[in-house]
């Protein structure tokens, strides 16, 4: 899952946020440096996304992207379920995700002392092109996605993967209807037990 649906399965608690927002630039023992609550928000973050990459239907959703991208399929999927929750107006409706995404800047601004250096810089760009709300607009995707390209060593260009996520849009939409109010009962139950 990518930063939306990370936010979101945090359960307005905004330590766990944190953690779960950070969880991918802390690397290793590192993750001791923080606090007992901020680190569970990492645990909740990597258990979230083991979950998410052994599920069938991430697994199917994959197989759009693999001929591709390879082992970078899992990524590209990671940003369209993140476009279909934007989208899902049962978990998030319009309104709600407005809310919900000035409501996360702001949570998250209020511990930037723990920002790893990484996270400080993209917590920039979220904030001011408002990722979380624009999760919604195919333009957001296509620009995720090569924002990805950019990021990676073998990778150089997302026009492919922007066709796929166009082509096969209602077939990626049916694997996250099917996936995704599993991974938030998964997410809720580990919540629970991080936190209780």
């Amino acid at each position: 899952m990518n930063y939306l649906a990370h936010a979101y399965l945090s359960f307005n608690n905004p330590e766990i946020l944190l953690g779960n927002m950070i969880s991918d630039f802390v690397k290793g023992k590192k993750k001791y440096d923080y606090p007992e609550t901020i680190q569970k928000g990492i645990a909740l973050h990597r258990a979230i996304d083991a979950f998410t990459d052994n599920h069938e239907e991430t697994k199917k959703a994959n197989q759009f992207f693999k001929p591709d991208y390879g082992l970078y399929a899992g990524a590209f999927v990671d940003i369209v379920y993140d476009h279909f929750l934007a989208k899902d107006h049962v978990e998030l409706p319009n309104s709600l995700l407005t809310d919900f995404s000035k409501t996360t800047y702001s949570q998250l601004r209020l511990y930037n002392e723990f920002f790893p250096e990484k996270f400080h810089r993209l917590f920039h760009y979220m904030q001011l092109h408002d990722w979380l709300y624009n999760y919604q607009f195919n333009e957001m995707i296509a620009q995720s996605f090569r924002g990805l390209v950019h990021r990676a060593t073998y990778m150089n260009d997302s026009s492919k993967a922007f066709q796929v996520f166009e082509t096969h849009y209602g077939e990626l939409e049916k694997c996250y209807s099917r996936f995704f109010p599993q991974l938030k009962a998964f997410a809720y139950t580990q919540y629970q037990e991080l936190t209780f």
